[in-house]
């Protein structure tokens, strides 16, 4: 009986493994997963600037949490339309993948930049979006190799849910 229930958890297991979180594994998203925890949760995007002014792309910063109903819908779209939509990824941009959760709040949630860290609303207000906007799952930012807003974007759910949609994103259509 303990065999049995043994194997039944490592199916389980399996299949859990099966449905990965973050950017499906076909894009190559580099992950950044926080530091400070489990009081804060600071992402440093220092890395990513330095490879994309160095590799001169641009950055595409996905923020999702691990238990977010509406990120692993954004995943599936963009894995089920990767044919369409990684040759315009890969020409331009480089992906970096923020894993954090919906129980981190947004005075939680810190951005790191060489040896300057801004809380979420600071580090929005530094992107030039003066948007009151709560914390959303998931959330996306188009980024120079400066750190510099290409485009300022929504977030949350229904989020550029159609392969013309994203790339007139990834193309930088306003």
């Amino acid at each position: 009986m303990r065999r049995r229930i043994a194997l039944v958890l490592a199916l389980l297991l399996a299949a859990g493994a099966a449905h990965a979180i973050g950017l499906p594994a076909r894009y190559d998203a580099t992950v950044v997963q926080p530091q400070g925890l489990p009081e804060r949760w600071e992402f440093d995007l220092g890395p990513a600037l330095e490879r994309a002014r160095a590799e001169n792309k641009r950055l595409y910063v996905y923020l999702g949490a691990n238990d977010c109903p509406f990120c692993r819908k954004y995943e599936a779209f963009l894995d089920k339309n990767a044919d369409a939509l990684l040759p315009h990824f890969r020409r331009d941009w480089l992906l970096y993948d923020l894993r954090s959760s919906l129980k981190v709040q947004a005075d939680r949630l810190h951005f790191r930049i060489g040896a300057q860290s801004w809380s979420y609303a600071e580090f929005m207000k530094k992107l030039g979006d003066e948007r009151v906007r709560q914390l959303v799952y998931p959330s996306v930012w188009l980024l120079d190799g400066e750190g510099r807003t290409l485009m300022q974007m929504p977030a949350g759910t229904g989020t550029f849910e159609t392969v013309p949609e994203q790339l007139e994103i990834l193309r930088l259509e306003k």
